[in-house]
């Protein structure tokens, strides 16, 4: 028998025998008064708070990985074995481990990453921390560098999402008073790895967005080609921007300002804003943001921020908490695939045995996108969070189960996802392997991950022990493109 809740989610989005229309009401109590979110962002403390007590949070219990793991029948075993030095993969490589603590942070518990390539083509890494932005470079061999710090402007908290834009770190929190600093990567350049910096979160930043509600942010998004930043889920709801697409122009990152908001869907969680080149014509050429808004995926168009406007506002089923998402091909803007943090949560088909699933839309009407499909990771139980999309392949992260990639290449010949596979994958969480179904479905494990650098090297950050860079045995094929 369903729960109340679950029952309640499959009413919003139509999912009791796919008859029923999207329940507005319904919709309206869980959602748009922050419901679901809080009992959430609880749920995830509750889990926290249980890893700290068991001293599971403390990353200087966890000693570096210096050498070179391989990928070897299914484990890569770090010497001297056992369960928590016994990883699953297939295809990847472990090349180094860093605590947290080794990246200069005192209360651990990581968060968010993105990368940087110099003109010079040496790769760098920002990767949050509670207490701040760690910063590291990726040398040839593969190793981390710690670089330094630029600390939190307010108290600790987890959330901290960063985004990249031109040589620039956008870095926002869900800290009261934070705000969103932008910092300048090439600062790092002339670092002594001998004597990391502590950087001054007042004078070594370009630039520090203050113009939100009560100072916090749940994510930040960026667009280079246009020189805009989001602020979504910037609480409180009941703001006038509703925590929704809050617009910041970067075009001089040293003074960033602010047209306005778009808070016509409300609470916004994540979203990808691009200028649209896709096969929807009358949209051509115009600055399209595609929002994951906790039971849709919603649309906008955001070329004139003095009157955005909503496209599309469409549910699926299985819809429970819509997260985040990313094109398939940014060049010809077809299709996307998105994950929903709360599916696998709430046994809500399809994800009710408790595999993680990737949704699959055709978004080539932007009037009328479609889930077309779904892929289901048989692989392990777990929790899907954060992806994105290089040259046809997602690179996941999906907490317990870890670092996954994905091949999407199929997805334009069959939309349906049957031709989707998982091709490799790092598990980075071995504390739950041994439980039914080989995970848990719960908030442990990896938050995010970079995999643009030309090197081929990933890197990988968790909540608890600190951040992975990997590498895939094989190189993925490029030059994929959607267009059919």
């Amino acid at each position: 028998m369903l729960s109340f809740v679950s029952l309640c989610f499959a009413l919003v989005a139509g999912a009791i025998g796919g008859e029923l229309p999207k329940n507005e009401e319904v919709g309206a109590r869980l959602y748009d008064t922050g419901y679901i979110h809080e009992t959430i962002m609880a749920k995830k403390h509750a889990t926290w708070d249980r890893q700290r007590a068991a001293g599971v949070m403390q990353s200087n219990r966890y000693p570096e990985i210096a050498s070179k793991v391989r990928c070897v029948d299914g484990t890569a075993v770090v010497p001297p074995g056992g369960q928590l030095n016994t990883f699953r993969c297939k295809g990847i490589d472990l090349i180094h481990f860093l605590s947290h603590a080794e990246l200069g942070s005192a209360t651990g518990e990581g968060s968010s990453t993105w990368g940087w390539t110099s003109p010079g083509g040496r790769e760098f890494i920002a990767l949050g921390q509670a207490d701040g932005t760690a910063f590291l470079e990726i040398n040839k061999q593969g190793k981390m560098v710690y670089l330094g710090r630029l600390p939190t402007n307010s108290v600790p908290a987890i959330w901290r999402e960063i985004r990249g834009y031109r040589n620039y770190m956008v870095i926002g929190s869900e800290a009261v008073g934070h705000n969103i600093q932008l910092f300048d990567m090439t600062k790092l350049l002339n670092v002594d790895p001998a004597s990391p910096t502590v950087f001054s979160n007042l004078t070594d930043v370009t630039g520090h967005f203050t113009d939100l509600p009560i100072g916090r942010t749940h994510n930040v998004v960026t667009n280079e080609e246009a020189g805009w930043a989001y602020s979504v889920g910037a609480a409180p709801r009941n703001s006038t921007c509703k925590a929704g697409l809050i617009f910041i122009d970067l075009k001089d990152p040293s003074n960033p300002t602010s047209p306005g908001c778009n808070a016509d869907d409300g609470y916004v969680h994540d979203a990808q804003c691009v200028i649209y080149r896709g096969p929807d014509f009358k949209y051509w050429g115009r600055e399209i943001c595609y929002g994951y808004n906790e039971d849709t995926l919603t649309i906008y168009d955001v070329t004139d921020k003095s009157k955005s406007t909503i496209i599309s506002r469409t549910s699926y089923e299985g819809a429970n908490y819509t997260h985040q998402g990313w094109l398939l091909d940014q060049k010809w803007q077809k299709y996307l695939v998105l994950d929903d943090e709360y599916d696998e949560y709430e046994k809500i088909e399809p994800a009710a045995d408790g595999h993680p699933v990737t949704y699959i839309w055709d978004v080539s009407n932007l009037d009328k996108p479609k889930n077309t499909g779904y892929f289901k990771n048989t692989n392990a139980h777990s929790v899907d969070h954060n992806q994105y999309v290089i040259d046809g392949f997602a690179f996941q992260s999906n907490y317990g189960s870890g670092f996954r990639v994905l091949d999407l290449r199929s997805i334009p010949d069959d939309p349906t996802g049957g031709g989707v596979e998982e091709v490799a994958f790092f598990d980075i969480y071995p504390e739950d392997d041994s439980t039914p179904g080989g995970g848990v479905i719960d908030f442990v494990g990896t938050w995010g991950s970079y995999a643009y650098f030309k090197s081929g090297y990933i890197f990988v950050n968790t909540i608890e022990r600190g951040g992975f860079v990997l590498k895939l045995q094989k190189p993925l094929p490029r030059g994929f493109s959607a267009r059919r």
